[in-house]
């Protein structure tokens, strides 16, 4: 077909093309299991188990962007009611791609990922497709617009294969608008994938899943905390459903005790501790009073034995006010995408003034920058003097995690390692009740409530590694990673909203999980749903489960993951003492004296420390605003980030050698290029060394960011000696 012709194609009718035999489509196959579905001269898509080929196109070449120029990557484009796959051919020269990987990070899309599909020829406009398109031409080009900011580009061949490369593109349209009105996750695929025995290797990141009392008991003893146990009492999740089945409460406590604590708090999330502090501290949290609560005295002395944790002093921070909501991070993260957009088309890419507004306007950097302010002041809070902290939200599924989690990454040695982050996205995000399910949106069921909280955790995260790129054990490639598998529906770990629901899900899968009856009896596993042709075994009775996202070598190559490690990562880098870098915070201890004889409780809220005129004031579902007087943690947001130069912002921190203070203020906050500028070529520069031009490059960027750390460490000595810098 010409491309000026009048004739339309409807991409829901799949009409076949003037002067083309019905016969000449690919017949689908009888088996819903595509493991023999082979090209001629190239090895077959290895599918999971309930996964069908649609379409395919051959001879397709993949853009690959370089800051030479870019190349090509010859081989096959299908289309599966789960994703969409690209499959290398063999003569290509790329690394590992032979490897049957499932859903390759580089090549494949899940399609609940795809965000926007754009048609491409070079004789009309591009046509942004959907479900219901109609296309007045056949495409050469196929841009995908990936949620985790990837695009990736396929160019079909010139020569006779037209017919492919329409069926190809309207495969895709259509599945990606059945993907998006929830069609796209088959209850069936997901039992059949769970079943599958995935071929695994040993795992290189041990990491605690905390779904065993044996994980919790492990973990609590490594953190030292003496005055804590491990509780049972939420086992059934008859107390609460988002918390984990064990919880850490303080020694002497009993359960039944513990049990007249829930009612009083949203959602039943009591207060329980998360982090204890070598020095003595306690961080917990807990969502706020329950608005109706009406508390006996002996419920007020078990929350006040809660909250207080055997301390004297109690700081409770309100985190949702100096935090973005879910609804502004959602509304930031849209924008930055969308912005993102106009630098992957370099014929649309703006002049860096509009373009650098824009970004300010998105006001991802200015969450970034108030998210790692509110944790380092809570740390520092936690490191001066031994007291008990709460992260107190609405509901606690949220901004807790991320600011739980973050000052966990500024205060201790272990969260900067890998398996020691994978542990701690499990015990706060995973096991917390961080709903997943609804703010990743995976399957596409409620965009109201979608929000990337936890993706605005790893820009957190990313702005400590490039600050302090010595004292992380991984890399921006394993945060890359990890950015990126939070789009991928197959896995367990972002696939649910808790441990209740994922329990749930599990056992109507196959096996019942949460109950095994003293004889031993096990339900059976039910191998009627896998094809007998599968080219994934199934497993046995007993191990059916989801893959998790610590399983890389599912998705990523052993050349890959020998990138996750940081090579100039150092054991105890910051063992001299806290990283200083400006930022010092005046100290706070000589404003928070107790009453004599009496504990006392402070509500910390935008910078501001305020001493509770009631010790547990329960009106209107919050704190009291009503105080005896203030305590003035910062002389204003203007002087807040300024940086102190004289001795009178010093103060030793105890103990020595775990905070990294993070500069945030002005230009040190910066936009994770790799991440979401990954869609032009140009702006990677210096960032993917695929050449020995661009080596050059990355060594010209590394040495004058040697030259900016020799700078800054010359200042500190000068500003601990109470001199200015020359």
């Amino acid at each position: 077909m010409l491309p000026g012709s009048r004739q339309s194609f409807t991409v829901r009718q799949q009409q076949p093309l003037p002067g083309e035999k019905e016969e000449a489509r690919p017949k689908q196959p009888k088996s819903p299991n595509m493991s023999g579905w082979r090209k001629k001269n190239g090895p077959a898509l290895q599918c999971i188990p309930g996964e069908r080929i649609q379409e395919e196109a051959a001879h397709v070449r993949k853009c690959v962007p370089s800051r030479d120029g870019g190349g090509y990557v010859p081989g096959t484009l299908y289309c599966t009611n789960l994703r969409v796959a690209f499959l290398p051919d063999r003569s290509a020269n790329t690394a590992d791609c032979s490897c049957p990987l499932f859903l390759r990070s580089d090549y494949d899309v899940a399609l609940s990922c795809v965000r926007r599909l754009v048609a491409v020829n070079s004789f009309t406009k591009a046509k942004v497709l959907t479900g219901t398109s109609t296309l007045k031409f056949i495409p050469e080009e196929l841009i995908i617009y990936c949620r985790d900011f990837r695009v990736l580009r396929f160019r079909f061949h010139e020569s006779g294969l037209e017919p492919q490369a329409f069926r190809v593109t309207m495969a895709i349209a259509q599945a990606q608008e059945s993907n998006s009105r929830g069609r796209g996750l088959e209850p069936t695929a997901l039992k059949n994938l769970g079943n599958s025995q995935l071929k695994k290797e040993e795992e290189e990141f041990p990491t605690p899943l905390f779904e065993t009392l044996r994980d919790w008991e492990k973990e609590l003893k490594r953190l030292g905390a003496a005055g804590w146990r491990v509780s049972p009492v939420n086992e059934r999740f008859d107390m609460s459903t988002s918390l984990p089945k064990y919880l850490w409460v303080p020694n002497g406590f009993l359960d039944n005790e513990l049990k007249r604590a829930f009612v009083h708090f949203n959602g039943r999330r009591m207060p329980r501790l998360c982090w204890h502090h070598p020095g003595g501290s306690d961080l917990l949290r807990a969502a706020s009073f329950h608005a109706d609560s009406d508390p006996e005295k002996e419920d007020m002395r078990c929350v006040e034995t809660l909250m207080l944790a055997g301390h004297s002093q109690c700081v409770l921070v309100e985190t949702g006010a100096d935090l973005p909501s879910p609804a502004e991070i959602q509304q930031a993260h849209l924008r930055l995408w969308g912005l993102s957009l106009c630098l992957a088309d370099s014929f649309a890419a703006p002049a860096d003034e509009k373009w650098l507004s824009g970004l300010e306007g998105t006001r991802w950097l200015d969450y970034v920058r108030g998210c790692l302010r509110k944790a380092s002041e809570v740390a520092v809070l936690l490191a001066e003097k031994s007291r008990s902290v709460i992260l107190q939200e609405t509901d606690d599924r949220d901004l807790n995690c991320l600011l739980a989690s973050l000052v966990q990454v500024i205060s201790e040695p272990h969260a900067r390692t890998i398996s020691g982050l994978q542990g701690l996205v499990q015990r706060e995000w995973v096991a917390a009740g961080h709903a997943f399910q609804q703010r990743l949106n995976l399957w596409q069921k409620n965009e109201r409530d979608e929000s990337p909280v936890f993706l605005l955790f790893l820009d957190c995260v990313w702005q400590l590694l490039r600050q302090f790129p010595e004292s992380f054990e991984f890399t921006e490639a394993y945060l890359l990673a990890l950015h990126d598998s939070t789009c991928v529906p197959f896995l367990s770990t972002f696939l649910f909203n808790c441990q209740w629901e994922r329990g749930r899900n599990n056992q109507h899968r196959f096996l019942n999980q949460l109950y095994t009856p003293i004889n031993g009896w096990r339900e059976t596993l039910c191998l009627e749903i896998l094809p007998k042709d599968s080219s994934y075994p199934a497993k046995e009775a007993g191990g059916a489960s989801l893959p998790s996202v610590w399983d890389w070598g599912l998705r990523y190559s052993l050349q890959q993951r020998a990138q996750f490690r940081n090579p100039s990562y150092r054991h105890g880098s910051n063992s001299k003492g806290p990283i200083r870098n400006g930022n010092f915070l005046p100290q706070t201890s000589h404003k928070m004296e107790n009453p004599p004889g009496n504990r006392a409780v402070f509500s910390f809220s935008k910078g501001s420390l305020s001493l509770q005129a009631q010790l547990f004031p329960w009106k209107n579902g919050s704190l009291s605003k009503k105080v005896s007087r203030w305590a003035q943690l910062s002389e204003g947001p203007g002087e807040q980030d300024k940086p102190s130069r004289g001795k009178a912002g010093l103060r030793p921190l105890a103990p020595r050698g775990l905070l990294l203070l993070p500069l945030h203020t002005g230009p040190f906050i910066q936009l994770w290029k790799r991440c979401y500028l990954r869609g032009n070529p140009e702006t990677q520069a210096g960032l993917l060394a695929s050449s020995v031009a661009g080596l050059t490059e990355e060594l010209r960027l590394l040495q004058e960011r040697l030259s900016n750390w020799q700078v800054r460490e010359s200042y500190s000595p000068a500003v601990e000696n109470g001199k200015e810098p020359h």
